[in-house]
């Protein structure tokens, strides 16, 4: 149905066997929904939702929305109204009156959304990075939201934009970066853009004009318009009226990010489908002369490859800066995009990227930046800096998450040498802690206490070890990686960077909701999956 508006069904049909109460059984009505809506749209590039709405506010999409608010830590703060998961669940009628108020707002048309309370993080640059965190009811609402219409913009997103996205992560992005960047592609230049506060100046016309060729239905439309629009409550007590932005801490701000910046991405993809149409294509445009490229994407953290001269590279910065301007209205920082010879190196996600000569070749390597080995630093000190008061079981309680989630995040790099460092480090801060604490001891009855074999141990908790932790290379995954609603075997299969791509063996990656059933969802007749 080609340019044609659909509706996904009457109310009646979405009530049939659809479940109350039950999670399970929620969850799988909810998965077979996501599925169908996937399918209509990744079969059909022009089609329009337009009966959205009561998906929205259906009770098995509640309560899925609401165990994924539930379960999340910030569940625990408080928006303006001063409530959080344990005064919900613990309050008159539980739960169960809390989804059914909501469900029976929505339906009504009563809802409105609450201010937003805005909180400042400080970051290292000496800015201040503003969160705004919502109501949990907002929260449950929005990702009711976020359920429903995720499926449907996922199957538009091009497969280089890895942020806030199911299956991908940032090692996806820092993979395809490095696919083009080591031989024998050797892209040799990186455009390093820096969008100047991006989420705090997105267009709600542009996100909503890009939401419109998606969503016809305008009770979801005015949803959508409502959240983008509700009041920030300031630190200092003041009520400020949103024009611009997508708040930083809302559970649809990712999603509806995406939405926006997906005009960025569909600018270079059509551009590399163009250098990439047919076999040899971007071999040809090198012995020409010209350029080829690529721009990849994470949030708002972004680099485009080149293949090419450094003029080539400068003036495809110039063809990104004017795409932000004029359809986002977005601005890149002057001083921070740069563009870089990959021999001089740059850092993204974290990530240090640079290319060294090694026994006669010139090899790519990723390592930890040193910004993120000195962020980890800190915050290691930080924590062995706390009151002596604390027992050593709880001191490496806190540590341990850090050092375990730190080394895995960069395990896929040449990350040994930093993590050796890292665990001498951490050890010595331990030792000293336990020196402050202990000063009436002796070392040598300290290590028989505490330091047997010189591992730090307090009962059954022993400090985690980054030198153990295993370095491997990341798989490429290019455009094989499935989304949670389609089958692995329907992915198609672009060519990515150069020939020798096309030959790795298919990866498949566990779906985070793959465990659950799948269904079928009966659908309007004339309608096709």
């Amino acid at each position: 149905m080609t340019g044609s508006s659909s509706r996904v069904g009457g109310e009646a049909s979405l009530n049939r066997d659809a479940p109350e109460t039950d999670l399970v059984e929620a969850r799988v009505w909810v998965l077979q929904i996501q599925t169908k809506l996937h399918q209509w749209a990744r079969n059909d590039p022009n089609k329009r939702f337009d009966d959205l709405f009561n998906l929205v506010c259906h009770p098995a999409t509640l309560i899925v929305a609401w165990n994924h608010v539930k379960s999340n830590q910030g569940s625990r703060t408080a928006g303006v109204d001063r409530k959080t998961k344990y005064t919900i669940v613990h309050g008159p009628g539980g739960e169960a009156a809390f989804l059914g108020t909501t469900r029976s707002a929505l339906r009504s048309r009563a809802f409105r959304p609450s201010s937003v309370r805005q909180r400042g993080i400080p970051k290292a640059t000496g800015k201040v990075r503003y969160l705004g965190i919502p109501t949990i009811r907002d929260r449950l609402v929005q990702m009711a939201l976020k359920l429903i219409l995720e499926p449907i913009f996922e199957a538009d997103f091009v497969p280089t934009s890895y942020g806030f996205r199911p299956n991908r992560r940032a090692q996806d992005a820092i993979a395809e970066v490095y696919q083009f960047l080591k031989a024998p592609s050797n892209y040799e230049y990186v455009i390093e853009g820096d969008i100047e506060a991006c989420f705090d100046r997105l267009d709600h016309a542009s996100i909503l004009a890009r939401v419109r060729k998606r969503i016809g239905d305008k009770r979801v439309l005015a949803l959508i318009k409502a959240f983008l629009k509700a009041a920030v409550l300031t630190e200092l007590g003041t009520l400020e009226q949103r024009t611009l932005g997508s708040p930083q801490g809302g559970i649809i701000s990712p999603l509806l990010s995406n939405v926006a910046l997906s005009a960025l991405d569909e600018h270079f993809e059509r551009a590399w489908r163009e250098q990439s149409r047919t076999t040899g294509a971007r071999q040809n445009l090198h012995r020409q002369g010209r350029p080829t490229y690529r721009l990849i994407r994470y949030a708002d953290d972004l680099v485009v490859v080149v293949k090419g001269t450094r003029e080539h590279a400068e003036a495809l910065k110039e063809e990104l800066a004017t795409v932000l301007a004029t359809q986002l209205k977005l601005t890149l920082s002057a001083e921070k995009t740069l563009v870089t010879h990959i021999d001089d190196g740059f850092n993204f996600l974290g990530f240090r990227v640079q290319r060294k000569a090694r026994g006669g070749k010139r090899l790519v390597y990723t390592w930890p930046s040193p910004k993120a080995f000195a962020a980890v630093k800190r915050r290691v000190k930080a924590l062995s800096r706390q009151s002596t008061s604390l027992s050593l079981a709880q001191l490496l309680y806190q540590l341990n998450p850090l050092l375990r989630g730190w080394t895995n995040y960069f395990r896929h790099a040449a990350s040994k040498h930093t993590f050796g460092y890292l665990d001498h480090f951490t050890w010595w801060r331990v030792v000293r802690w336990l020196r402050k604490k202990y000063r009436r001891l002796s070392w040598k009855r300290l290590r028989r206490r505490h330091l047997r074999n010189w591992e730090i141990r307090d009962g059954k908790v022993t400090l985690f070890h980054p030198a153990g932790v295993r370095v491997e290379r990341y798989r490429f995954r290019g455009t094989r990686i499935p989304s949670p609603w389609e089958p692995v075997t329907h992915l198609t299969s672009l060519p990515i960077v150069e020939e020798q791509v096309e030959s790795l063996p298919p990866v498949v990656m566990e779906s985070r909701v793959r465990r659950e059933a799948h269904a079928r969802f009966g659908g309007r007749s004339g309608e096709t999956g």
